[in-house]
């Protein structure tokens, strides 16, 4: 029955996907079906989203938070661009209710207090810090996560103990100068050729090559119909990446360098610079071993994991770095998933939903009762 509800979650979310802070919908559709279940969600005041409470938040008794990421990527899907689930936070959503279903009755949550936290806006890598501003981490004293992983970090029904995922950041800018005709080059500064150097310039950013980094422009749009204007002005972005937060502040001083030299080089504007990121991750011995403890008792040491490396991010971490007192692990979960998250096309054994569900309730049941 619960696994009934599971898949019934996963096609609603995956069918009505929202993208980053739009995911009212979404929010609306968790709400009410906890309603339905006998639950008492509450709405985030400020965002979307919402968390919901069970057990005994009284005494001195340990506080685990669960947390599910709601939010979609926007992509082009079968030649139309649209809000898609390619990262999975469809099946975190059902996963993490799944958990929830199990757990409801149980007579351990008379010694421990859950609180299953529905957070926005992952993709865009500021949900988890809007969430703490919302007051509703600061409780807790262990913090869960969950994350499908592609095939070739993780096969079939393995699971890893924790996901040590890299820092990841963005910065989106707009180069703003003047049109010319095309007749002209002389009178203004193509935006195209700007941005070729910001690419050039991005790649001959070199720091310690022992720990893994990247920078790679991911978005300009210059030009129009109208060929014989050269553009002054383009729409532009850049991901950034390093395995550690000391790397990820010398890669983005690098990159504002470079951004302030095109604008004295080029006399060009480089205006709405909006730099977000994600911390590496900063997890904690006590609650891998919690991961670990569930992962043997759920589907045996035989499908155990060493916890993972991965140069991709999960702005979860968020809430330990913040937070360095609390005790904080991500799961992550082998399910066939291939051709890669965010892939338009990314696909996964959905079974594996009933064994992400299943370890997150374990866990909840081997978080020591202090």
């Amino acid at each position: 029955m619960i696994n009934t509800k599971i898949t019934e979650i996963f096609n609603h979310v995956h069918t009505n996907a929202e993208l980053s802070n739009e995911e009212y919908k979404t929010t609306d559709y968790i709400y009410n079906f906890l309603q339905k279940e006998g639950f008492e969600p509450v709405k985030f005041k400020n965002i979307t989203g919402l968390y919901c409470d069970v057990g005994n938040w009284s005494g001195d008794y340990p506080l685990i938070g669960i947390r599910a990421d709601i939010d979609a990527l926007y992509q082009e899907v079968d030649g139309k661009l649209q809000a898609n689930h390619s990262c999975g936070h469809d099946s975190h959503i059902a996963m993490v209710i799944g958990a929830m279903l199990k757990i409801k009755d149980h007579e351990a949550l008379k010694t421990r207090g859950v609180r299953f936290v529905f957070q926005p806006a992952e993709e865009v890598g500021t949900g988890a810090l809007d969430v703490l501003k919302e007051g509703v981490i600061e409780p807790l004293d262990y913090m869960f996560g969950i994350h499908l992983r592609p095939i070739e970090e993780a096969g079939d029904g393995y699971l890893s103990p924790s996901i040590e995922h890299g820092s990841a950041g963005s910065f989106e800018f707009k180069i703003v100068g003047n049109d010319a005709h095309g007749a002209r080059p002389h009178l203004n500064h193509n935006s195209i050729e700007v941005g070729t150097d910001i690419v050039n310039m991005l790649s001959k950013i070199h720091i310690n090559p022992m720990v893994p980094s990247s920078a790679k422009m991911t978005k300009f749009m210059a030009g129009s119909k109208s060929l014989n204007i050269i553009p002054g002005s383009a729409e532009c972005g850049i991901d950034v990446r390093a395995q550690t937060n000391e790397a990820m502040k010398e890669l983005k001083s690098r990159v504002h360098n470079i951004l302030e030299y095109i604008e004295e080089f080029y006399d060009v504007k480089i205006e709405d610079l909006e730099v977000s990121s994600m911390v590496s991750s900063e997890s904690n011995d006590e609650a891998i071993e919690v991961f670990r403890s569930a992962i043997i008792d759920t589907v045996g040491e035989e499908y155990l994991l060493d916890p993972l490396v991965t140069s991709g991010g999960d702005d979860f971490h968020n809430y330990t770095v913040q937070y360095p007192e609390l005790k904080g692990a991500m799961l992550g979960l082998g399910c066939d998933l291939t051709p890669g998250l965010h892939h338009p096309d990314m696909t996964f054994n959905r079974d594996r939903m009933e064994t992400g569900a299943d370890v997150l309730y374990q866990a909840i049941l081997n978080v020591p009762a202090e």
